[in-house]
């Protein structure tokens, strides 16, 4: 496992859930809970759930870069620390897929599909959240493909969020 000596983490949020949702409030809890880690927050704050948890993650005094598909570096709406204003529309999935030491997934539509699909070529751990419905409920039993190129660790509360960040060694015991 790499070495974090010469930074901390970076966990990308992908994916989506309704405000109100079990999924919604375990979003803000994992943004909460990178932040607490010391750890950056990468999102492109394009849904409820990866906005949530870059909001939370700042309110605990964490770090969030967040990359966006538009062009506009004055946008004032996007909850971050870091913008970053791709200008590549959808293409800037593959900068989320990158971004990230892993990528936690939360429900998901078309665009987490492609996220997801993209950090499994390029080998980046899958964080999916479980039991709260969507897509992620269902990664860790078919995975984009059958090359097994990263771990895929399932998670349904902060705790065992938390525990997956030990056994990708981001984490001491």
């Amino acid at each position: 496992m790499r070495n974090f000596n010469s930074r901390p983490p970076q966990i990308c949020v992908l994916g989506s859930a309704e405000e109100g949702s079990k999924a919604y409030a375990l979003a803000a809890a994992a943004g909460e809970l990178i932040a607490s880690l010391g750890f950056t927050v990468v999102s492109g704050c394009g849904s409820q759930a990866t906005r949530v948890a870059a909001e939370r993650a700042l309110a605990a005094g964490g770090n969030v870069v967040s990359i966006i598909p538009s062009d506009d570096i004055g946008n004032e709406e996007i909850p971050c620390s870091v913008l970053i204003p791709s200008g590549m529309g959808d293409a800037r999935n593959l900068m989320m897929a990158l971004a990230g030491d892993a990528c936690i997934v939360i429900g998901g539509r078309a665009g987490t599909k492609s996220e997801v699909c993209l950090a499994w070529l390029h080998k980046r751990p899958l964080l999916p959240l479980v039991g709260c419905g969507g897509w992620s409920d269902q990664l860790s039993t078919n995975p984009p493909d059958e090359r097994q190129n990263s771990k895929i660790l399932d998670w349904g509360s902060v705790e065992e969020l938390r525990a997956q960040f030990v056994e990708l060694g981001f984490l001491k015991q």
